[in-house]
């Protein structure tokens, strides 16, 4: 039988924390993860623009045969997701911040996130804080140039630092990471929090509902045991495969450059 085909998205390589997620979830997938880095940074863009740019992508998911579609960025998401299942007729996945496990554990009501300007500006995000940590003092550090400093492999550690040490100072014992992004610098941020405070990103969630997501579809699995993945990268391709092989430890196809508008 052959692998179940699924599409993975994000603006960028942080898309790599939530294909790897998935393939030890569910290893008898082949999975296509197409990035947009060419149009980084999504989190201070137009909404507008931002739909512009991912119609085609999209688009491509379905014409390649995928039988679903992940939304691994935490901005189209919250700005987007909706619009864009009235739009494509294919079961999605959509990735937000996960302020209800930090705000059921919390001990001093306390709460950093860690997002991009338009995630913390969204509707959705607005909802999840009225829903699920109301009353709670929520932190919502500026973060907007770290995608671009892991995209370019130029990390500010002082600088990062600095931004952890602030939120733990006022009394965070939660941390949100609200980005796919973000994830990649869990060693940086651990270095500075140690175990006091608590490390949240909602990759491994995401994969478990994957999961359901196409059981409930009737979508048979392949018997394998080793997840396929194939990259679509809008700039830099020989970059994209060498970090995706480092940081995924497991075997990709191809990397194919793809030209976006």
């Amino acid at each position: 039988m052959p692998k179940v085909k699924i599409g993975v998205f994000d603006s960028g390589v942080g898309g790599l924390s939530v294909a790897n997620a998935i393939g030890r979830e569910l290893p008898d997938l082949e999975i296509i993860l197409k990035e947009d880095k060419q149009h980084l940074p999504y989190g201070s863009r137009d909404i507008e623009e931002i739909h512009g740019f991912i119609r085609p992508i999209f688009q491509e998911f379905i014409d390649e045969g995928c039988k679903a579609v992940v939304v691994a960025c935490n901005t189209v998401t919250t700005n987007l997701i909706s619009q864009l299942r009235q739009e494509f007729p294919i079961p999605m996945v959509g990735m937000e911040p996960m302020l209800k496990p930090a705000a059921e554990r919390t001990k001093t009501g306390t709460i950093a996130v860690f997002a991009t300007p338009r995630t913390l500006g969204s509707q959705r995000y607005a909802w999840l804080k009225g829903e699920y940590a109301k009353g709670m003092d929520i932190l919502e550090p500026d973060c907007s140039d770290w995608a671009l400093m892991i995209e370019n492999n130029s990390l500010e550690r002082e600088k990062v630092a600095k931004t952890i040490e602030d939120v733990i100072n006022r009394g965070a014992d939660e941390i949100v990471l609200g980005c796919t992004h973000y994830p990649l610098l869990k060693r940086a941020i651990g270095e500075v929090v140690g175990r006091s405070v608590r490390l949240i990103d909602s990759a491994e969630e995401t994969a478990a509902e994957t999961g359901r997501v196409l059981e409930e579809a009737g979508l048979a699995h392949a018997e394998t045991h080793d997840a396929r993945y194939r990259f679509n990268a809008s700039d830099a391709p020989e970059q994209f495969l060498r970090v995706g092989q480092r940081f995924l430890g497991a075997s990709i196809d191809r990397v194919e450059t793809v030209t976006l508008g």
